[in-house]
Formats: C-alpha cells, sequence, structure tokens
C-alpha cells in the first residue's frame, strides 16, 4: 500500500499521467497521454513491473488489460471506467478511484476511445498487449503523417 499512495502522491503533485513505484522507488513516470506511455514501461522494464504499483491518470478497459499483463499489484486511477474495474477485478488486482465513469472518451470526447474500442472483444492480457501495442504504432504513424507540412 505504501508504493500506491507514493505512486498516487506523484501523479498529482507533477501533474503526471502515469506513476509505477515498486519497493519504495520511482520505476516510471511519463505525462504522456493514452496508453502510450504504459506501453513504453512495459517496453523497458516488462517483468520488473510484476508487483508493482500503478497510479494512472486514467485506467480504462484497454490500460487495466495492461496492468494484468504486467502482473502488476495495485492500480489507482483518477478515472476509471466500468470496464476497467471488471478487468482489475478478474485479475485479483486492488484498485482505488476517485471517479466511475460508463466509458472512456477519445480526445473530442465525441466517441469511446479507439484503444477502448479496439479491446472491447480482447480477454486475454498477452494478447491485448501485443494488439494494443501494433495499434498504438499504426496510430503513431498516422499521425505523423498527419501533421507533416505539404
Amino acid at each position: 500500500m505504501l508504493d500506491l499512495q507514493k505512486a498516487k502522491r506523484l501523479l498529482k503533485e507533477r501533474g503526471l499521467t502515469l506513476v509505477i513505484v515498486k519497493d519504495g522507488k520511482v520505476i516510471f513516470e511519463t505525462e504522456k497521454s493514452g496508453i502510450q506511455g504504459f506501453l513504453e514501461a512495459i517496453e523497458k522494464f516488462n517483468e520488473m513491473l510484476a508487483g508493482s504499483s500503478v497510479a494512472d491518470k486514467i485506467i480504462g478497459r484497454a490500460a487495466a488489460l495492461l496492468c494484468a499483463y504486467s502482473k502488476v499489484k495495485e492500480a489507482f486511477a483518477s478515472v476509471l471506467s466500468f470496464d476497467g474495474k471488471k478487468i482489475l477485478e478478474e485479475n485479483k488486482i486492488y484498485y482505488e478511484f476517485e471517479d466511475l465513469v460508463p466509458r472512456i472518451l477519445d480526445k473530442d470526447r465525441r466517441e469511446s476511445c479507439p484503444f477502448e474500442r479496439f479491446s472491447k472483444s480482447i480477454n486475454n492480457p498477452r494478447e491485448a498487449y501485443t494488439k494494443l501495442r501494433k495499434l498504438a504504432e499504426k496510430l503513431a504513424k498516422q499521425e505523423k503523417f498527419n501533421n507533416r507540412v505539404f
């Protein structure tokens, strides 16, 4: 619980989007939005994330599946979706949250987040990680292309 409390405090004090603490030490933090930060943490630390505590600004279904894949011990979300809560419970991950919402919206707040829509039919955490990583790479390439000056 001390790790979770530290992660929560740092998330709020530093205005971060994700903080991962293990054995009293911050092993990862980011300001990146979406699940990109969590994917980076998995790429960099992989098995070291097992047993860690995660404080995330938003945990929906996709982020909860990444928590399960990483074998985190406990999680805090400023905003937690119904589907994210269900995944955490199914994977026996202790969780806390501030706001519980029906779904996570995209940046324009018009429809569900693309990662949430994409992960809707995925229940296996390993499969989710593989597919979410590929989707994130695809979306990043599209964004770079769309932001080019012609």
